[in-house]
């Protein structure tokens, strides 16, 4: 998970405290969410869209007029509840637009044994021209393979469109656009999807969500769409997955993935393999039982569910990688041989007395999957287990919390496991979302954990190839959190790398990852459970007067071995693009939206948006110029400058005027 300080961030300040969110921190920002430009000297004319007017929330609008700003009165706190939607009735099969989406079925749903076969190429490729899934390709690499902006002239970079959404209510501005056919797809915070024109500069559609009951942590954000056929897909932090019409935004249908009471929601993009929308719940703050499930792309109907946290016996039915389930094997020591300081004994000894712990065990997926077709395999990363530090009331190692976790894509079915941490009481999960590339002949799975070490893993086996060496400095290192003033340990509560994705340069075989330095003590304190009541059994604290600082990293895939690295003045939370002309581009949360040079980390180019760039890039091609489009409207667990515009950057020879 990830925690929500007071204060800006960079120097002291409290993180967290408060069992049960009761405490002062947790709590939310407003804002006007004005986005402002330096001035970088002249620069050619851009448009900067804004909506004018339109619908009442959970309606759709179409075409050039969209909604105004409305304002929104702030909840106080970041762990939010809201009630139902007044009449709507909750289940678990769509709710509307079936009968009208199974008349259309036939005519674009395809085997899904057709698109598997298809898929196996666009997997290994780089994204080109378009951009239609969260992370680039179905292997989350986040790389384009277009070279029009490279290294000789992205110095000339500069704004050519800004699309506003115009919503007053901001959040964590996390979305990376998906661009297809020339229709560039957003989503808000609060569960507003926009589609707009890129050619015409004209808001097509906007489909806003009635938020019913929210209990979420760290911040309102969402961070993408899935698109396939005439269907754009999105999950909401009431823990709904939606199927609006590409054309028109209107509902095709709606269900309930998870009971949004019991503090689940959903944050991260969808993921379509073949005729299913897969998508995870987050809530590991709360006591959940995560899961991945998918979902008929065309009726919403459940095709399978799998549980991130299996049942103490584990299922030989569905799931016999893990015999003891949720209690593992019991090891002292991570895989790649750390020493966790652990208690076994005391461990099992307690056992009998938290039999149920399981039930409510934690283990939420932040992040998108990835997909290798080749093998028909699903990455993922899995979350921290419940209580995030307090682990007396978990014994065990808490499968498959802190995991990469390989399902088969056809049924569900765990295919391997890798722990990065058993009996994690140090909330050093696994957030930032797998990555599936080659290095040399072998296939692998690249994950960079909050513990500050990027794991390179088989993607057949499940084996740790090689462990990075640390790309934020670390101290402490699985000491044990105490009471009183607690454990100093590095990395703090948000790692390491947080939920940031990392890119990767096939060429180079490096992966560039976004970090956080945050010192801060650690503690335990007793809480029970309560249903919808944020549950940490801890407290984080940032240590007055120590620096708060980001590093990017480029790490070598090959030896492990930090390649370049670069700091910069705050905390790093937003993720990275490579592109095939030999740049990486990243963000800041004081609005420095940058590009280096992938191969020696100079840095070639920057440009301030006046709100924080903390979301991941993306690139695309129109009428054969390169565009980079970045979502800068801010962090709001680190207090950064919130902020409603994506800026989509290209070559100063700005668009024809459009049509009025």
């Amino acid at each position: 998970m990830a925690w929500t300080r007071a204060g800006r961030a960079g120097r002291g300040g409290t993180v967290g405290l408060g069992e049960g969110g009761r405490g002062e921190v947790w709590r939310e920002r407003g804002g006007s969410g004005t986005v402002g430009l330096t001035d970088r000297g002249a620069m050619p004319t851009f448009e900067r869209i804004t909506p004018q007017a339109g619908p009442s929330a959970g309606q759709v609008s179409v075409s050039g007029a969209g909604p105004g700003s409305r304002g929104y009165a702030p909840r106080g706190r970041s762990r939010t509840r809201r009630q139902p939607r007044r009449g709507h009735r909750r289940t678990s099969v769509p709710t509307r637009g079936v009968q009208r989406t199974m008349k259309k079925a036939l005519r674009w749903s395809l085997a899904p044994a057709m698109l598997l076969a298809a898929g196996t190429l666009v997997a290994q490729a780089p994204a080109g021209a378009t951009w239609t899934t969260y992370g680039g390709n179905d292997w989350n690499m986040r790389y384009s393979g277009l070279t029009k902006i490279n290294a000789t002239n992205v110095k000339s970079l500069v704004p050519r469109m800004i699309f506003q959404t115009g919503i007053a209510r901001l959040g964590s501005f996390e979305n990376t656009p998906i661009v297809e056919a020339g229709v560039m797809y957003v989503t808000t915070p609060y569960n507003t999807a926009i589609a707009y024109d890129l050619k015409t500069r004209k808001e097509l559609w906007r489909y806003e969500h009635k938020l019913g009951t929210t209990i979420y942590c760290c911040g309102p954000n969402n961070r993408g769409v899935a698109v396939h056929g005439p269907h754009v897909y999105m999950g909401t932090l009431d823990a709904r997955l939606v199927a609006l019409d590409k054309k028109s935004g209107s509902v095709v249908w709606d269900i309930e993935v998870a009971d949004p009471a019991f503090g689940y929601s959903i944050t991260h993009a969808p993921l379509v393999v073949g005729n299913t929308v897969i998508v995870g719940v987050s809530g590991g703050e709360y006591g959940i039982r995560g899961h991945v499930t998918a979902y008929d792309a065309v009726t919403g109907k459940q095709v399978w569910r799998w549980y991130s946290i299996p049942a103490p016996k584990g299922d030989p039915t569905f799931d016999d990688k893990a015999p003891n389930g949720w209690w593992g094997t019991w090891p002292g020591t991570t895989p790649d041989g750390a020493n966790l300081n652990r208690n076994v004994a005391k461990e099992k000894a307690d056992s009998a007395k938290y039999a149920d712990a399981w039930t409510r065990g934690g283990g939420g997926v932040w992040m998108t999957p990835a997909y290798d077709a080749e093998s028909g395999q699903i990455f993922v990363a899995v979350g921290n287990p419940s209580p995030d530090l307090d682990g007396s009331q978990r014994p065990g190692d808490n499968l498959y919390t802190d995991c990469v976790v390989a399902i088969d894509a056809k049924t569900g079915r765990t295919k391997w496991y890798y722990q990065t941490v058993p009996h994690d009481v140090w909330d050093l999960d696994a957030v930032s979302p797998p990555v599936v590339t080659r290095v040399g002949s072998q296939k692998v799975v690249v994950h960079a954990g909050k513990t500050g070490w990027i794991y390179v893993l088989d993607a057949m086996t499940g084996k740790l190839v090689r462990r990075s060496d640390a790309f934020v400095p670390q101290e402490n290192m699985f000491a044990l959190p105490t009471g009183g003033q607690g454990t100093r340990m590095l990395p703090g509560a948000n790692g390491g790398a947080e939920w940031s994705p990392i890119s990767i340069d096939p060429t180079l075989n490096y992966a560039y990852v976004a970090a956080l330095h945050q010192p801060m003590w650690y503690r335990t304190n007793y809480a029970p459970w309560e249903k919808g009541r944020l549950w940490l059994g801890s407290a984080f604290v940032a240590i007055p007067g120590e620096e708060q600082y980001g590093l990017l990293s480029a790490v070598d895939l090959k030896t492990g071995k930090i390649a370049w690295q670069k700091k910069v003045p705050q905390p790093m939370m937003g993720g990275t693009l490579s592109t095939a002309g030999g740049l990486t581009f990243t963000g800041e949360g004081n609005g420095n939206f940058n590009a280096y040079d992938s191969k020696t980390g100079a840095l070639l180019w920057q440009f301030n948006a006046g709100a924080g760039c903390n979301a991941a890039p993306m690139s695309f091609e129109m009428d054969g110029e390169q565009f980079v489009a970045v979502a800068c409207g801010g962090n709001y667990q680190l207090n950064f400058p919130l902020g409603d515009a994506v800026m989509i950057f290209g070559m100063p020879k700005p668009f024809a005027t459009a049509s009025r």
